[in-house]
This record gives C-alpha cells, sequence and structure tokens, in this order.
C-alpha cells in the first residue's frame, strides 16, 4: 500500500498505558469510497491520487494499515447529562499524529471502525447518516469560522448494521488538533494515581499550550486559557444558531475546538428552548442552555487540576472558584460583542443590551427564522414577511436606525462588519437530512450540493432558495439522533 503523505510520530502513546488500549481496525467487507475532502488533503500535505479509490477506500476503512500507523483507542470518563461514569474510544480508533510539512500535529482517527475495549457492549460501528452528518456540519462550522475538528472522508463499509432497522455501515475519517477532553482529567483523577494526572497535565501543556510551560501557575493558566477559549466557541455557536446537543465533559476539548456531531442541529426559527436531541428530554443542552453548561464543565476540570494547585485541594477552591465563577460576566461580555456585530453596532451605549433583547424577544414572540432575521437586517430585505409589517418591529427598526447614526463606522463598513458576522446560508436540518435520504439510495448529488453552497456562507450568492428557507411544516425536522 502506498503512503498519500501520512507522516505519523506519535506522542500520545508515552503517557502511562492506562490513557489507552493498542488495537486495530474490524476488517469490513467491501469498503467503498463515498467522499474525500480534497481541499483538505491539501492543507494537510496528504496526496490520495497516489492510490486508487479502491486503495483509498480499502486504507480509509482499515482493511489496509500503513507501517507507520499504531492504532489505538483512548481512554477517558466523563459526566453524560450530569452523571459521571467511565468511558473511552468505544467506536473510534486513533491512526496517530500527522504531521505536516509546516509541522503542525493534527490527530487522525476513525469513526465506526469497530468494536474496542471501550465499547460496553456496543458494536462499536456506525452508520452512513450520521458520518455524512457530522462531515457536512463540521465542514459547515469550519467555513463559519468557528473552531472544530474536520472529516477528512467518509467510506460505506458493505455492510448492514442494525439500529431501529438495518442501516448502510460506514467510517468516518476525522481530525482534531487532539482528542484530549475533560473527561481525560476527569479519567486522570478517577486513576488515584497523582503521576498519571501530572503527566497528562504536562502532555497538554506541551502540546497545546507551551507558552505558559515555564510560568509558576500553570494549572491556574490553563483553567484561565481553557475559559476563554470555551467562551469564544460558545459564543460563536449563539452566533449562528448551532445546538450542539450533547455537551457532555467528555465532548469538551482541550484545544478548543468543537468535537462530537451526534444530535447536533442549526436552529430555525428562534427559540432559546430550542432542542433537536431525542435524548435531551430535560432541554439540559437546549441552545439557552449553553454558556450555563460549558461554565459547569468548566468547574468539573477545574475540580480535576486542585491536587496540582495547592498540595491540600482543599486551599485551592477559592482561588479555582474565583475563576469560574468570572465566566458569567466574561461570556456576557462576549455575547454582547458578538450580538452587536451582528447588528452592525459600533461605540457603546448603555442601551445597546436592551436594543438586542428587543429584537431577540420579537423575534421569539413571533416565530421568526434566526438566520433569515439577521441577513435582511444586513442587506436591507425586507419585502417578504409579516414580522417587518409588525408594529413592534417597526418600533425597534426606528431606534435602531438611531443607534447606527451615533455609532463610529460609515454605512460601508457596518454593512461589512454585518456580513462578516450573519451567514447567508446554514445546513438547515431539513436539507441534511435530505442529504441523507438520497445518499442511503446511493445518490450523492445532494451531498456535492450542499457541501458546495455551504462553502462560503457569508457571501450572499444566487443559490436555490432550499438552502435559504426554513423547512415547511410538511418536512420539519425536530429530532435528531447520535447513531449509537
Amino acid at each position: 500500500m502506498k503512503n498519500p503523505g501520512f507522516n505519523f510520530q506519535n506522542t500520545y502513546t508515552n503517557l502511562p498505558s492506562c490513557f489507552f488500549t493498542e488495537t486495530n481496525a474490524v476488517s469490513v467487507r467491501e469498503p467503498t469510497l463515498v467522499i474525500l475532502n480534497e481541499d483538505l488533503c491539501k492543507d494537510i500535505d496528504l496526496d490520495f491520487k497516489l492510490l486508487t479509490e479502491k486503495e483509498t477506500a480499502s486504507l480509509l476503512s482499515g482493511n489496509s494499515v500503513l507501517s507507520n500507523m499504531n492504532p489505538f483507542a483512548q481512554a477517558y470518563a466523563g459526566h453524560q447529562f450530569g452523571y459521571f461514569t467511565n468511558l473511552g474510544d468505544g467506536r473510534a480508533l486513533m491512526l496517530g499524529e500527522h504531521i505536516t510539512n509546516s509541522g503542525k500535529r493534527y490527530d487522525i482517527q476513525f469513526k465506526g471502525s469497530g468494536p474496542t475495549s471501550y465499547s460496553r457492549q456496543g458494536d462499536g460501528k456506525a452508520v452512513l447518516g450520521p458520518m455524512l452528518r457530522e462531515y457536512i456540519i463540521s465542514e459547515a462550522m469550519h467555513s463559519l469560522k468557528i473552531p472544530t475538528t474536520r472529516s477528512l472522508a467518509v467510506v460505506k463499509t458493505g455492510e448492514k448494521i442494525l439500529r431501529e432497522t438495518f442501516l448502510p455501515g460506514a467510517i468516518l475519517t476525522r481530525l482534531a488538533s487532539s482528542h484530549i477532553r475533560v473527561g481525560t482529567f476527569q479519567y486522570a483523577v478517577a486513576r488515584q494515581e497523582k503521576t498519571f494526572l501530572q503527566q497528562l497535565f504536562d502532555y497538554t501543556i506541551e502540546r497545546h499550550y507551551p507558552q505558559i510551560s515555564n510560568s509558576k501557575e500553570k494549572a491556574l493558566e490553563l483553567i484561565n486559557i481553557l475559559l476563554k477559549k470555551q467562551i469564544h466557541l460558545v459564543t460563536n455557536w449563539m452566533r449562528v444558531g448551532f445546538i450542539h446537543g450533547v455537551m457532555n465533559t467528555d465532548n469538551t476539548t482541550l484545544s478548543g475546538e468543537t468535537i462530537d456531531y451526534g444530535p447536533c442541529a442549526f436552529m430555525d426559527n428562534f427559540n432559546m428552548s430550542t432542542v433537536f436531541s431525542s435524548v435531551d428530554v430535560q432541554g439540559r443542552y437546549s441552545y439557552g442552555n449553553q454558556p450555563v453548561i460549558t461554565q459547569w464543565n468548566l468547574a468539573r476540570f477545574s475540580e480535576t487540576l486542585l491536587p496540582l494547585i495547592a498540595k491540600n485541594p482543599a486551599d485551592g477552591i477559592k482561588v479555582v472558584e474565583d475563576i469560574v465563577k468570572s465566566f458569567p460576566k466574561l461570556y456576557k461580555n462576549s455575547w454582547l460583542e458578538m450580538m452587536k456585530n451582528k447588528l452592525g453596532i459600533s461605540g457603546e451605549s448603555n442601551e445597546d443590551e436592551k436594543l438586542i433583547n428587543d429584537l431577540l424577544n420579537l423575534m421569539e414572540k413571533n416565530t421568526v427564522d434566526y438566520t433569515n432575521t439577521f441577513s435582511d437586517l444586513t442587506y436591507e430585505n425586507f419585502s417578504k414577511g409579516n414580522f417587518y409589517q409588525n408594529e413592534g418591529f417597526k418600533n425597534w427598526y426606528e431606534s435602531y436606525k438611531k443607534r447606527l447614526e451615533n455609532g463610529l463606522l460609515t454605512k460601508k463598513d457596518t454593512f461589512n462588519l454585518m456580513r462578516a458576522n450573519n451567514p447567508y446560508v446554514i445546513p438547515r436540518n431539513h436539507n441534511v437530512e435530505h442529504v441523507i435520504k438520497e445518499a442511503l439510495q446511493s445518490n450523492y448529488s445532494a451531498l456535492f450540493e450542499i457541501l458546495s453552497v455551504l462553502k462560503n456562507p457569508y457571501k450572499k450568492e444566487k443559490v436555490s432558495e432550499k438552502f435559504i428557507q426554513p423547512a415547511d411544516p410538511s418536512n420539519r425536522v425536530n429530532q435528531t439522533f447520535c447513531g449509537t
């Protein structure tokens, strides 16, 4: 098997052996390439033109293994919907850490490649629909300029996997800065061996944050760094109406990237209580709860570092609490700045927060589309929809125009600011489901079409109305599933 350019130099396996288990992907019956991310290949110096399509499918299904691959599954723990449990890569497999020509390091991971020692009686497999969902949405998030894992390829396995019914099996190849999670630190603490925590901590600093390696208070600095990164991340989720759906601590990365696109979706009509995940019956991970849960996850991470902050962990609680308690104010400032950018508001006014909330309340009361409302404001397109004839909106808009007149930007700069923060297109849930439905019939034209449209989400281009308009009642999708 020729190597398309994978340059693996693994460091994670230098950690104690309890953090991983070496294993191989399970051979699949008939691997077939569905999609390969050519743009990402160029970015990370891979060239699959050296391989035939059949060879590519064989390599990206695990049927073929390169000589420099040493696959392993990672162990970690996590709070899932608030309940702590030991976990691990139950259906994922790390191929290794790929080093690009410029020296950047990325984890390359399979998702859906078969059972591991962490599978907990699961089959370790994945089906085509959820793997395509992750491919589409993770690539959309990248184009939206939101920190995220990336998708390199999807391969069908030629097998039928039992879920609610029998569905075509598939494997996703995923790229990430790393797969170190809050749950990885929780796992280290649960092992009750301080040297394990120290080794994981040192490794994380060396891999992600070497700039603080000489600090006398590295643990506190790491908490502060992660707090800021997670605020940046969730603020951007809120900006585009993204709902993650499974914000467990094992899905909170130390790199600050979005990971695990299971029952995620983008909101159509604005509502702070919006939930898509079929298992989130209490709304724990609703759109409006995402900042609160982010702070909760950061608190759980901070707890894991207490043994590294003070000899007596109780002595470190106060200083850690002060950092975590700073979250609401810092997040609010970040959110307010983000919303001002969406509205093109510059300068400072004590009335800005009220102006923003008045608009959101009007949107929620009138059940109007989140993305399109901000797009219409950006392009001053009020020709469609009864909402813009609403007296409440008209009054709000007059106040808004006066606020813009008192800003610091020219009209052109205001427009450019709004356009940079308000996407024209998003991967709407009903469109993603249509792509999946077509793919299950081996028709991938809809997949390539939606990916092409989502490449330039901030540019107003002539695209089909189906990508712009929310679902009508006949094709609305209200629930999403993780695929396990």
